[in-house]
């Protein structure tokens, strides 16, 4: 399960463990989650690894647990058994405002429908996590001076560099815009884990792959891991590991042949 994508940077100071792998961004054994009390478990996972500096496409049908892995890895939700370690965290033995610390400092998320704050600018957008993490305003500092100079920079290297542009509200914007934005959003201060939720499903297939190959080099500049979540497979080459959550999901596979599939 450990097939780097090709041509990844490894970040500096990443150690391989004994068998010659790099350091893990994510992993979990064991894990074991249901929704409430007595539910069925829609997500039963025996192990899962993702090195630093991999590029992960997640697919599956939609009830297989794509969202809510997502949910487990922001570390929203905990698992009610088993280890599910994100950035060097155990997050399942941490409390919920430890998990909130940790989320800001080391995980940027692309939202599918982008969740821009509609009062705020496209600058004010990009640099909200710099507001709620003194690490990652550090990390953006130390790239470019100040944490809106460190969005210009992004948004200029994701095309949304014109001035014109960045004087629009968010509101205001195409929705290909408003991707490159929540893109923006989600890589400022080099967090060490970008997840992304189906955030090129309401784009036609030449725009997606543009947004993709842009996404790849900033993920790469700053040694971020990328997983990304889509129905749309033939995206899927583009990434250094598929991941079939239909396959390794017991619960999934359990409910499906039972004709249930009542994951989400």
């Amino acid at each position: 399960m450990t097939d780097p994508a090709s041509g990844q940077a490894r970040a500096t100071g990443a150690t391989p463990d004994p068998e010659g792998r790099r350091e893990p961004i994510v992993e979990l054994e064991r894990l074991r989650f249901c929704w409430h009390a007595g539910a069925a478990p829609v997500l039963e996972i025996e192990t899962l690894r993702v090195e630093r500096g991999e590029r992960v496409f997640i697919e599956g049908p939609s009830g297989s647990g794509k969202s809510t892995l997502l949910s487990l890895l922001a570390g929203v939700i905990v698992p009610q058994q088993g280890t599910l370690q994100v950035s060097g965290a155990r997050l399942d033995a941490m409390s919920g405002s430890a998990r909130d610390r940790h989320r800001a400092d080391h995980i940027g998320y692309i939202f599918q429908l982008f969740n821009l704050i509609p009062y705020l600018s496209m600058i004010e957008n990009v640099t909200l996590p710099c507001r709620f993490s003194a690490r990652r305003e550090a990390h953006a500092r130390a790239r470019s001076g100040t944490a809106q100079a460190e969005a210009l920079r992004l948004l200029a290297h994701l095309g949304m560099g014109d001035s014109g542009l960045r004087a629009r509200p968010v509101t205001g914007l195409s929705v290909g815009q408003q991707q490159r934005v929540a893109a923006a959003r989600a890589l400022i201060g080099g967090p060490s884990l970008v997840i992304a939720d189906e955030p090129t499903s309401s784009l036609d297939a030449a725009h997606r792959e543009a947004f993709l190959q842009l996404l790849f080099r900033e993920c790469t500049q700053a040694g971020s891991t990328l997983v990304f979540v889509s129905h749309d497979c033939s995206l899927a080459t583009l990434f250094g590991r598929t991941l079939h959550l239909s396959a390794i999901n017991r619960a999934w596979r359990c409910d499906a042949g039972a004709g249930i599939g009542s994951a989400s």
